[in-house]
């Protein structure tokens, strides 16, 4: 999207569309908020050294008391390799911990996505004066700004939550075991206040990066033309085959009309041909226009013979229905006596037909 970039953020107008937000993704561009992955991983690794700190720090401390006690006859390489496998598991409890926090919380804010697109080299990430726009442009202000901004709502939360200096003076003087809980109790209080302090920045990071990542994908009106040409095609296309499905649609409704027992008219605006055999429950409409379209009708029925009816009300009430329906059930009486004076016009024809030819013969 470079050529995207380089347009002036003025003529981005319009909001980006769910199909410029998914190929984005495709191109791994997600909102993902550096400072939520921080609080998951600050929080887990809070929650392991809770949760690992009493076995694995207890049996550090054993270690120490007896490298402690056998100081004068115990091997340096060994302690050394047993005090620091002790302090390794705990380390790496409480790394792993953080690493798996980090790692759910970026996933869940990609929803599963992993990407290498943002590893293949660009030539604007090594310019020299696109890192100097960086640094001093409006994005560097904004980050500069935003680490002032955790500094100092952490710096405070930790202020207030080490308390009055004298408790910690007091505690200064308490015997061995009143001073390490002392300490635990403070040292919690602080993990309880930058958990408070990263959990509201972590919230507030999340919203701008979301806002930040829809901003920059915002959209110029002409891109937002080329986009719905692309997955919906030409305007002129889609216009010419919605003609062609019309014409292909007329041409078999006009081959439907020969075969129609009678056509009832306006007598000029309107035209329905109507079909109907003995045992059918109802005629159907199997043909109907407006003006031109009627026009053509009403010609074709007269080259094919089929009676036409004028009956205006009627012809204006069945042109409501989509063809091949059946007429309701209000249209019954009224269409039922027009297909009746057909058929008894036309057997009266036919027995003209046959009294002429007898009397020729």
């Amino acid at each position: 999207m470079a050529e995207e970039d380089a347009a002036d953020p003025a003529d981005r107008s319009e909001a980006a569309t769910p199909r410029r937000v998914e190929k984005a993704r495709e191109q791994g561009q997600v909102a993902l908020s550096r400072e939520a992955a921080g609080f998951a991983a600050l929080a887990a690794g809070s929650l392991a050294v809770a949760l690992a700190l009493p076995p694995l720090g207890l049996e550090l401390l054993k270690a120490m008391r007896a490298t402690l006690e056998q100081a004068h006859g115990a091997d340096p390489l060994e302690v050394a390799r047993l005090l620091g496998w002790q302090g390794l598991l705990l380390v790496a409890a409480v790394a792993g911990a953080a690493a798996l926090g980090a790692c759910a919380a970026t996933l869940l804010q990609t929803r599963g996505l992993v990407s290498a697109k943002a590893l293949e080299p660009r030539l604007d990430k090594i310019s020299p004066l696109a890192g100097l726009r960086r640094l001093f442009g409006a994005e560097g202000l904004a980050e500069f700004l935003r680490s002032l901004l955790k500094i100092g709502v952490v710096g405070v939360a930790l202020w207030f939550a080490l308390g009055d200096p004298a408790e910690l003076q007091s505690a200064l003087h308490a015997p061995a075991g009143g001073m390490l809980q002392a300490a635990a109790d403070a040292s919690w209080r602080l993990v309880g206040a930058a958990l408070g302090a990263f959990a509201a920045l972590a919230v507030l990071d999340l919203l701008w990066v979301r806002f930040n990542h829809l901003r920059q994908l915002r959209m110029t009106r002409q891109e937002l033309r080329d986009e719905m040409k692309e997955s919906e095609g030409d305007p002129h296309l889609r216009a010419r085959r919605r003609q062609l499905r019309e014409s292909r649609a007329r041409n078999r409704m006009m081959a439907e009309v020969p075969r129609a027992a009678v056509v009832i008219t306006n007598p000029t605006h309107y035209a329905v041909a109507l079909a109907y055999a003995e045992g059918e429950a109802a005629p159907k409409v199997v043909a109907k226009g407006v003006d031109e379209l009627a026009a053509r009708i009403r010609a074709r029925a007269e080259a094919a013979a089929v009676p036409i009816v004028s009956n205006p009300p009627l012809a204006r009430a069945l042109h409501r229905l989509e063809l091949g329906a059946e007429i309701p059930a209000e249209h019954y009486q009224a269409v039922a006596e027009i297909i009746a004076f057909v058929w008894r016009r036309r057997r009266g024809d036919e027995q003209l037909v046959a009294r002429d030819g007898a009397r020729r013969a």
